[in-house]
C-alpha cells in the first residue's frame, strides 16, 4: 500500500518550512495492518487468518489521512492557502486540488493537549502541546497513537518481515503495533481516564473490536461496563453514528451482543433488551434475543444495506410485549404493529433521517407478510407494495430471508419468496393496451368523424400491434396517419386484421410473462 501522494507532499510541504509533520491516528493503523510485518507474523494484514472468524482479513485502505504538526493553526494556513479552518480543535483542513484522486482534502491538526471533561464529552479547554509525545498520549486508544514520519518520498513499505526497514519511522510510544499484531482494543494509559474525557470512547472501543475482529483488554472492558452510565451524557447523533458503523460492519451481531454484555445497549435501545431470554413459540428454535442477532448476522454476510440490516434487527422487537401465553404454543399476535411503533421510537430518539425512518418502519411493519402460491392473488401482491412502496419491495424480502434464517431455517429463499418475486414484477409492469398509445379512442372517432361503436376498438388494437412490432411507432403523427388508412378499410377486413392483431398481443404477454418466470426459476 502506498502513502497517497498528497498526504507526502503536504508533510514536505510544513518540513520545508521548518516543522515537524507526522501521519497519525486511524490512517496509520490500517496502513499498518496492510503491511507485511502483519501479515508474516499471523496479525490481521491481508494474507493473515482471523482467529474470531476463520478467513482471510480484507485490506484496509485508509478512507482519511491525518496529518499532526508543530505548526500553529495559522502557520499552516500560510503554507496551505487553500484551506478550511472553523472549529476549535485546531485543525485546519487543506484541499488538495487533486482531480485524479479521491483524497480532496487532508486534515492537519496542531499539537494539543486537552484539558478537564466536565461534560464526559467535550474538553474544558484545548491549549497547544510542545511535543508529538503529548499529543500522542492524549489519543484514545493504542492502536490508534501510533506516528509515522517520512524519511523519503518513497513510501511504499518494502516486502521484508521487519518494518523498520522502510524508509519511514515509526513513533510508537504505548506499544500499539503489539496490541495490533495481538489483536487487542486497549486505551492509551488509564481507561478511565481516558473514558471520563469522552464516554462516546466506550462506545468506540465496542465499533473497532466490531469492525477489525479485536478483543477488548480486560482492563479497558471492565472500566466500560463499570462506567456504561457515562454514556448518557453523549449526544444521540454521535452514538447513532458510531451505531451504524457497527451494523454495517461485517460482524455486526458480535458488536450488538458486545453493547449488551457491556451494558452500553440499555442506555440507548433498551428496547431491544427486552428481548433477551424471552422465548418463542413452535415455530422458533431460538429466543427473541438470539433470533433478532441472527437475522442481523444473515443479512450483514449477505451485505444487505444499512436499512434492511436494522430491520432485520428490530424487526421483532415487539413480541416481549404482543407475547401470550408460554412455550410452544405461546403467540405473538400484532407483534409487527407494536414493532413498527417502536422501531419508529428508537429511531426518531437517535436522531435518523425521516426518509431512513419511513422505510425501517415499513420494513418492520410488512415484514409478517403472507404468501403462498396459488393462494394469494395479484390483488393482494399489489396491495403489499403500495404498503411498502415499489423501490422497498427487494428489502422487504431480504429482511424476511433474514428472518428465515435467524429462525433456523436452512434455506433463506424458498420457492414460495422466488414465485413471489416473480408475481411482484409481473403487476409492476405495464399492462400491454391500448392505454400504452399516445392516441385515444376519442382521437379515432375524430379523425375519423364516427361514433363509438365496435370500429374504435379493433383499429386501437391494430395500433397497438403496430407499436409492440416497433416501439418507435408510437408517435401521435404516425398514429394518426394509419388511423385513415384503417378506416378505408371494410369493416369485415378491419375486424379479420384486428383478431389476428389480439392473437399477437396474446402471444407477447405470455412470452414476457415466461421470460419474468425464468429470471426467478419458477413455473
Amino acid at each position: 500500500m502506498l502513502i497517497p501522494k498528497e498526504v507526502r507532499s503536504a508533510i514536505d510541504k510544513l518540513k520545508k518550512q521548518g516543522f515537524e509533520a507526522y501521519i497519525v491516528g486511524g490512517c496509520v493503523r490500517d496502513f499498518l495492518l496492510a503491511s507485511p510485518k502483519f501479515a508474516n507474523e499471523g496479525g490481521i494484514g491481508i494474507a493473515a487468518q482471523s482467529k474470531s472468524l476463520g478467513e482471510p482479513r480484507q485490506r484496509r485502505e485508509p478512507a482519511d489521512w491525518d496529518i499532526t504538526t508543530n505548526a500553529k493553526p495559522e502557520e499552516i494556513q500560510k503554507v496551505f492557502p487553500k484551506n478550511f479552518y472553523e472549529n476549535k480543535f485546531l485543525t485546519v483542513t487543506i484541499q488538495t486540488g487533486s482531480k485524479k484522486s479521491k483524497l480532496k482534502e487532508i486534515e492537519v491538526t496542531t499539537y494539543r493537549l486537552e484539558a478537564k471533561y466536565s461534560d464526559k464529552r467535550h474538553p474544558d479547554g484545548i491549549r497547544f502541546a510542545k511535543t508529538l509525545e503529548e499529543d500522542l498520549a492524549r489519543r484514545d486508544f493504542t492502536v490508534n497513537a501510533i506516528a509515522l514520519e517520512i524519511l523519503n518520498s518513497k513510501s511504499e513499505i518494502p516486502n521484508k518481515s521487519k518494518i523498520q526497514n522502510s524508509k519511514f519511522k515509526i513513533v510508537d510510544l504505548f506499544d500499539g503495533q503489539t496490541d495490533l499484531k495481538n489483536k487487542i482494543i486497549r486505551t492509551v494509559g488509564n481507561p478511565e481516564e481516558r473514558f471520563s474525557e469522552d464516554a462516546l470512547r466506550m462506545l468506540r472501543a465496542i465499533r473497532f473490536a466490531t469492525t477489525l475482529g479485536f478483543t477488548i483488554e480486560l482492563k479497558t472492558l471492565e472500566a466500560i461496563k463499570k462506567n456504561a452510565e457515562w454514556l448518557k451524557m453523549i449526544s444521540e447523533e454521535r452514538i447513532r453514528d458510531e451505531l451504524v458503523k457497527i451494523i454495517m460492519s461485517e460482524r455486526a451481531d458480535e458488536g450488538i451482543e458486545l453493547l449488551r454484555e457491556t451494558g452500553l445497549l440499555r442506555f440507548f435501545i433498551p428496547e431491544l433488551l427486552e428481548g433477551y431470554k424471552v422465548g418463542q413459540n413452535k415455530h422458533h428454535i431460538y429466543d427473541c434475543w438470539q433470533h433478532s442477532l441472527l437475522s442481523l448476522k444473515y443479512s450483514a454476510q449477505k451485505k444487505f444495506n444499512q436499512n434492511v440490516r436494522l430491520a432485520a434487527l428490530f424487526h421483532d422487537i415487539g413480541k416481549p410485549r404482543a407475547k401470550r401465553g408460554d412455550g410452544l404454543d405461546s403467540t405473538f399476535y400484532n407483534h409487527e404493529i407494536i414493532g413498527a411503533r417502536m422501531t419508529q421510537g428508537i429511531l426518531e430518539r437517535l436522531k435518523f433521517s425521516k426518509k431512513d425512518i419511513e422505510k425501517i418502519v415499513k420494513l418492520v411493519r410488512y415484514h409478517l407478510f403472507y404468501y403462498n402460491v396459488d393462494e394469494v392473488k395479484d390483488a393482494s401482491v399489489r396491495r403489499l407494495v403500495r404498503n411498502v412502496g415499489p423501490d422497498s419491495m427487494e428489502e422487504l424480502l431480504q429482511v424476511r430471508m433474514s428472518d428465515r434464517i435467524g429462525s433456523g431455517v436452512p434455506k433463506a429463499e424458498p420457492y414460495k419468496l422466488r414465485h413471489l418475486k416473480y408475481i411482484v414484477d409481473k403487476v409492476a409492469q405495464d399492462p400491454i393496451s391500448a392505454k400504452m398509445l399516445k392516441i385515444s379512442g376519442n382521437d379515432v372517432m375524430k379523425i375519423l368523424n364516427i361514433k363509438p361503436g365496435p370500429k374504435i376498438g379493433q383499429i386501437l388494437d391494430i395500433l397497438l400491434s403496430y407499436v409492440l412490432a416497433e416501439p418507435k411507432n408510437n408517435k401521435k403523427a404516425f398514429l394518426e396517419k394509419e388511423v385513415l388508412k384503417l378506416g378505408k378499410l371494410l369493416d369485415s377486413d378491419l375486424k379479420k386484421i384486428a383478431d389476428g392483431a389480439k392473437k399477437e398481443r396474446e402471444k407477447t404477454e405470455t412470452k414476457r410473462d415466461e421470460m419474468t418466470k425464468q429470471k426467478y426459476w419458477v413455473t
